[in-house]
């Protein structure tokens, strides 16, 4: 209930002070929120008193509703109100799970401070606490030998069991293998789903240790975003995470992992004797420089074989709560078209000749139409056209293509190497063979050629030494070359 406090200056000024509260904050003290109302000029009395009563109600219901700030507002109410506003399909479906779980680590360190006495001292204080202590545990993993015998006694798939516990069916498949181990998170996840405790269940792994420059630069990216939109709405005068007031957390740039010519002709080899769905996805990793959702999102009327191209419309991903879903590639750039060799499509041409045969001999339980997932969580019945399925003919789970990678390369004796490494793979030796940067740029379908550059200037640099002695070779090619 609202308290109502009238103050009247020596002027004669007439002033309201409202004033209700929300609940208790973490020190168990309330929460108070306050405004003040001036009656406009030429207002009768009734009609202040009118009109009163209905800023009374209206601040009250602000309150309620959790858009009420002022003065007295914390980070971190208005933090989790900014994360509200900007749900799918204002973020990516990923980018808002990632926030989400970034904002439980600062509300737990700078929640508290109102919003008007944030320092930049508080941030940097937090930010060299994940570098030494950090929320993420590195290392940290959990392993169980109870999993398996709970799905046979529950008698549920291993897909079933995996949406009953809110993980992806890759997970349930690597905490049953016999030296397998899954995140703590998805331990946690499992847990709660068979609602039992996580002791009961698992033996937990951990190595406390810091986060990564760049995963604390991503908090502090976070951070800036939510003092940004306070300025707009007011309530601060400036972004004390901007970098005119402060520094941000310092990242060392670190070259993108890739295969050399060698070892990526060696992997090439190696995929002869691979199935034909697994060599058709590491040939348009290495040929394309495709991202791995991008290619998940490949769909059969997006390959035009007469001009040899793919089209980049969709892509494919597995986010928490919504299992796998479909959405807009990641920026405008990323809608783009990719001209591949005659050889990528020969090896398209072979696959799609086994999709073929696989859809006649899963005749009885092909999927004509699938129900795919939107970005903001609608659901769209569409043909079923995906290069890449299930067993069951329904779309793949990108962490299966990482899972399938990992063991190729232990398999073979490989050195390490993800999907991602294969796109920095295909775009360091398309440089080195000193392709334009905007080539490169476009094939990848980067937001700018600055991103190309920033990423790739190992590369780059090598280049243009190249460059430099094959210009001297042809203007003085008879030049004595020193010893």
């Amino acid at each position: 209930m609202a308290t109502v406090k009238k103050h009247i200056s020596k002027s004669g000024k007439v002033t309201y002070y409202i004033r209700t509260y929300d609940g208790y904050d973490s020190k168990g003290k309330q929460v108070e929120h306050s405004m003040t109302w001036k009656p406009p000029e030429g207002m009768t009395a009734k009609q202040i008193e009118r009109e009163l009563q209905k800023q009374v109600v209206k601040f009250e219901e602000s309150v309620t509703s959790g858009s009420c700030f002022d003065n007295n507002t914390r980070f971190g109410e208005y933090a989790v109100s900014w994360l509200e506003s900007n749900r799918p399909p204002q973020l990516a479906p990923k980018t808002y799970e990632r926030y989400k779980a970034m904002l439980k680590a600062i509300n737990t360190a700078i929640g508290e401070i109102k919003l008007a006495k944030l320092q930049s001292r508080h941030l940097q204080m937090f930010y060299n606490n994940l570098r030494e202590n950090g929320v993420k545990r590195t290392g940290a993993y959990a392993v169980s030998d109870k999993i398996g015998g709970i799905i046979r006694q529950k008698r549920l798939s291993q897909g079933k069991f995996a949406s009953l516990c809110g993980v992806s069916p890759s997970t349930i498949r690597a905490v049953c293998k016999p030296d397998g181990h899954i995140s703590i998170e998805s331990a946690r996840k499992i847990a709660a789903g068979l609602q039992l405790p996580v002791d009961k269940l698992f033996e937990l792994h951990q190595d406390t240790g810091g986060l990564s420059d760049k995963t604390i630069l991503h908090h502090h990216k976070l951070i800036s975003s939510i003092l940004a939109q306070a300025t707009r709405d007011r309530l601060i005068p400036f972004n004390i995470a901007d970098k005119n007031y402060m520094k941000a957390p310092r990242q060392e740039r670190k070259e993108a992992a890739f295969l050399d010519d060698e070892q990526a002709r060696h992997v090439l080899e190696l995929l002869e004797e691979e199935p034909i769905k697994w060599k058709t996805i590491m040939y348009l990793f290495m040929f394309s420089g495709i991202r791995r959702g991008e290619l998940l999102g490949l769909e059969w009327k997006d390959v035009d074989f007469e001009n040899k191209v793919i089209h980049i419309c969709r892509t494919s991903q597995y986010v928490d709560h919504m299992g796998i879903i479909t959405k807009s590639p990641k920026n405008d750039t990323s809608f783009r078209t990719i001209k591949l060799s005659e050889t990528m499509f020969d090896q398209l041409r072979s696959y799609r000749q086994h999709w073929q045969q696989q859809r006649q001999y899963l005749e009885e339980i092909w999927q004509d139409t699938i129900l795919i997932t939107l970005a903001d969580g609608s659901q769209q019945l569409v043909p079923n056209d995906r290069l890449f399925i299930k067993d069951d003919s329904t779309p793949m789970n990108p962490d299966s293509v990482t899972d399938w990678v990992r063991k190729f390369v232990k398999r073979n004796g490989l050195p390490h190497f993800t999907p991602h490494s294969l796109r920095h793979t295909h775009a360091t030796l398309l440089i080195a063979e000193g392709v334009s940067i905007p080539t490169v740029s476009r094939r990848l379908g980067h937001s700018s050629i600055a991103t190309t550059s920033k990423i790739y200037v190992h590369a780059i640099q090598s280049a243009d030494e190249i460059a430099s002695c094959t210009i001297e070779e042809k203007l003085l090619p008879h030049k004595d070359k020193k010893p």
